[in-house]
């Protein structure tokens, strides 16, 4: 249930989105994605895991922070569950979960009415309805 402008709203249509199936029957913690996402950072470190697995320390590589400030934010990424870390030997790799951002996306897609209108589009059809009426 969320409340907007003193009305309460159900969140069930998540769950019938299929969502938690999704997730491994897990409610998607979106405020945790959102919050993971809101970050230029984090959101760099998950376009670099789009093209594959990589090693914590080459994940912290290109930026100019220390490494203890790229792990905080895999830590966000990790409790968002849009990444998972593993350790592998010595090393710990780190790799994309999409189906927390599908999750993220089903949602958004909730406010798809929203979408902008074509009014080329609007405009032929008010000129054919219009010309409909004067003859």
């Amino acid at each position: 249930m969320v409340c907007f402008a003193g009305v309460s709203y159900s969140t069930n249509w998540l769950t019938n989105l299929g969502a938690p199936a999704m997730l491994g029957h897990m409610t998607p913690d979106l405020d945790a994605i959102f919050a993971a996402l809101a970050d230029p950072t984090r959101r760099a470190i998950l376009q670099m895991l789009l093209e594959d697995d990589m090693a914590v320390t080459d994940v912290a590589a290109p930026f100019a922070m220390s490494l203890a400030a790229i792990s905080k934010h895999l830590t966000v990424l990790t409790d968002a569950r849009l990444i998972t870390r593993e350790r592998r030997g010595r090393v710990i790799w780190c790799k994309l979960e999409p189906d927390a951002m599908r999750a993220a996306s089903i949602w958004m897609r909730g406010f798809g009415q929203f979408d902008p209108v074509d009014l080329d589009a609007f405009e032929r059809f008010l000129e054919t309805e219009l010309s409909d009426t004067t003859d």
